[in-house]
């Protein structure tokens, strides 16, 4: 991995490097997918169909595009009993985690006749798009139902590609049957993202859709936010490792190269106060990426988006990891929870030698659904309140208008809105 000074040139250009990922620089793709929108909308199933056969070589119908029970028990004879436990238990974890999240509806009423408060329902109907094929990814089920289940969602439908045997992922639908999913279509791709933000014959249009995806899916996505809620336009993983000299070497070579694993546009940055650190790091990255299944990957994930970054104090790299923003940050100082307390912008932080990144992807409770490319300064993770609308609340009593009527028509009136005005002013003449 290469090596570079921290200072504001580096900064600047590693930034400019990573914005470079983002969804929203691949405007090339927006026609295409554009175009895949309006005929969903306007044609329904049959452009659905169509596209699933053109994309995914795979014939469906109206009486085959929804998994049925069987298939779903087939699928847990194809899923290993030590993996279907596992899952089991992750749920557990995330269900545990984001009942924490839970908040109620509530009331504020005071002597004088003013009532105010806040009412808390679920959304209707829920949809999570789950990518197929070798990027079928089970824990990402997980992650994107179980927080739409705890807020109560009573209607939680999946999209996913099939295969051209007219079979979805077996590990998908194992996991969609623990986490409650209610319905499972076989839709890929931008046609199924437009299949759930407007409704077909088949599919249900929802209140909201959730998920990870190729480029055509998080530009979907973008072109429907507004008719249908959306988790994310989510860019390529990224990590980023804060440490001191207190920290080894190996583990954090090993936590760096589990991100750059995911695609070659993912990111993993090393920001440390130790230039001996740097170099053991990298030599250690360097023969852990000899020994990995996805070398190649790998090799240009690091060549593109790799950094170790040699600061000259913590408070330099602090500022410098608040700036990236990044999705996942691990903190290997010799006091991680007083590190943890600088950080404003981080998807998750994850803190100490054996809170390993995988460890959140996987199994600890909170949510893998993160921002991406810097949007860590404005976005949270995956939550309950996603799936939650906030009402508010407003009762008065004559008595309680009466005593500042006249403020709220001074207020409407300056404003021009007259009507607004004489909408209070009537009530007292």
């Amino acid at each position: 991995m290469r090596i570079v000074e921290l200072n504001h040139k580096t900064k600047n250009s590693l930034l400019e490097d990573l914005l470079k990922r983002s969804p929203n620089n691949y405007g090339e793709y927006e026609q295409t997918v554009n175009e895949i929108i309006t005929q969903v909308r306007e044609k329904g199933d049959q452009a659905l169909f169509s596209y699933t056969e053109k994309f995914d070589h795979c014939k469906i119908s109206k009486d085959t595009i929804r998994v049925t029970e069987e298939e779903i028990r087939e699928a847990y004879g194809l899923v290993s009993p030590e993996l279907t436990a596992v899952m089991k238990k992750s749920a557990a974890n995330i269900i545990r985690y984001h009942e924490k999240q839970l908040h109620n509806s509530w009331f504020m009423s005071e002597e004088n006749g003013v009532i105010l408060g806040q009412k808390l329902t679920p959304i209707a109907i829920s949809g999570v798009y789950v990518p197929g094929g070798k990027a079928a990814y089970p824990s990402s089920v997980l992650m994107n139902v179980l927080p739409a289940r705890v807020a109560g969602v009573s209607r939680i439908i999946m999209a996913t590609p099939p295969g051209a045997d007219g079979k979805v992922n077996p590990g998908t639908l194992v996991a969609a049957d623990i986490a409650g999913v209610t319905e499972i279509y076989k839709a890929g791709g931008a046609q199924a993202i437009a299949a759930m933000a407007f409704g077909t014959e088949s599919i249900p249009r929802v209140d909201k859709i959730t998920g990870p995806g190729n480029i055509f899916v998080a530009l979907a996505k973008k072109a429907c936010f507004g008719f249908v809620s959306i988790d994310s336009i989510a860019g390529p993983s990224e990590i980023l490792v804060l440490a001191d000299e207190t920290a080894n070497p190996r583990y954090i070579a090993a936590d760096l190269l589990s991100q750059a694993e995911h695609d070659e546009m993912a990111s993993a940055i090393l920001i440390t106060t130790s230039a001996a650190l740097a170099r053991q790091v990298s030599a250690e990255a360097d023969a852990f990426t000899q020994q990995l299944s996805r070398k190649e990957i790998i090799e240009k994930s690091l060549e593109h988006y790799g950094y170790i970054l040699v600061a000259e104090s913590m408070e330099e790299a602090i500022a410098a990891a608040n700036e990236i923003a990044s999705e996942h940050l691990e903190i290997l100082t010799a006091n991680p929870f007083e590190t943890m307390t600088k950080i404003r912008n981080a998807g998750a932080i994850f803190l100490g030698e054996y809170a390993s990144e995988p460890l959140g992807d996987y199994f600890a409770g909170p949510n893998h659904i993160l921002p991406t490319n810097g949007t860590a300064r404005f976005f949270s993770p995956l939550n309950v309140d996603d799936f939650l609308k906030k009402t508010s609340i407003i009762s008065y009593s004559q008595d309680a208008l009466s005593k500042v009527h006249e403020d709220i028509e001074l207020f409407a009136e300056k404003e021009g809105l007259t009507a607004h005005a004489n909408s209070i002013k009537v009530r007292f003449e």
